[in-house]
């Protein structure tokens, strides 16, 4: 008897779309925040509901079966009809209450943000942040995020905000080992100034570790492993633990912090709060964003 279909789970096509995207578990658990034996349930569950084998199972990867490309492709269409209606929705919503949901580092999470989100949450009690704290940029277009506080030098198109300031980088070490070997970003990281820096200037014979976060980073170089090439906000705010700046800013390794949001949501009246003070509260940390106030 033939198999019939049920009514898709959308959540679950959320997975099943990361794995298509990404070509693994690992990877699309990664993109998603998750571990990979949610991925796998969660991908096994929508075959089974839908009676379907969507991807081959090879030791490279997860590839895409015929009957899955074409499934998936329909998916894609609907999955971006309902997302830009849930944005353009969100963007009508005039209520200070609800959950704004921000993308951003973890050394902006780890270092200047804590302070003003208590702000943020006295001055509107409503309203629940919600952080997603890493390294990749989280598509806004697609919800990953309602807005974004975040390095860049370029924003996409698709997004509307504004710049805050410069954000400046320098070379620090523990006191004694301003001349050892070198601390640099990994390759999940190549991609950011700091790892585009290290490819330029640190000769590979001169590395002593590698890591895929910057507070892993300022971590090893305060226990004196080595020099780390470091955002001035984070490196100079560790001078109690016993970090120095080597030297001045580095002119080749600037970027800029930006708060972001979608077009669509940019009246929504929680996330247009948020960013207002966001925007007046890193506004005060300019000297320090900048390298202009070393500890």
């Amino acid at each position: 008897m033939a198999h019939t279909p049920r009514h898709i789970a959308w959540d679950d096509l959320h997975y099943v779309l990361a794995v298509a995207d990404h070509g693994g578990l690992a990877a699309a658990a990664r993109a998603l925040g998750v571990n990979h034996t949610t991925v796998l349930r969660r991908v096994n569950a929508f075959e089974a509901a839908q009676g379907l084998r969507l991807f081959e199972r090879l030791p490279t990867g997860y590839a895409l079966t015929a009957g899955g490309e074409e499934m998936l492709a329909a998916a894609r269409r609907i999955s971006g009809v309902v997302t830009d209606l849930e944005r353009r929705l969100a963007g009508r919503d005039l209520r200070l209450d609800g959950t704004v949901r921000v993308a951003t580092t973890d050394t902006l999470a780890a270092s200047v943000l804590p302070r003003h989100l208590a702000d943020f949450r006295a001055r509107h009690p409503g309203i629940v942040v919600e952080l997603v704290v890493g390294n990749r940029v989280a598509d806004l277009t697609r919800r990953d995020a309602d807005a974004a506080v975040r390095p860049m030098t370029a924003p996409p198109e698709a997004l509307v905000g504004r710049r805050v300031c410069g954000i400046a980088f320098a070379v620090y070490a523990a006191p004694g080992a301003e001349a050892g070997p070198w601390l640099v970003p990994d390759e999940a990281l190549a991609g950011s100034t700091a790892g585009r820096w290290a490819r330029t200037h640190v000769p590979p014979d001169e590395v002593a570790a590698r890591a895929d976060s910057l507070l892993t980073l300022r971590d090893l170089a305060a226990a004196g492993l080595g020099r780390a090439m470091l955002p001035c906000y984070l490196g100079d705010a560790a001078g109690p633990v016993g970090l120095v700046r080597l030297g001045a800013v580095l002119p080749d390794a600037a970027t800029e912090l930006w708060l972001l949001t979608h077009e669509d949501l940019r009246r929504t009246a929680r996330v247009r709060a948020f960013l207002a003070h966001m925007a007046e509260a890193l506004a005060g940390e300019r000297e320090a964003l900048e390298g202009r106030r070393p500890a």
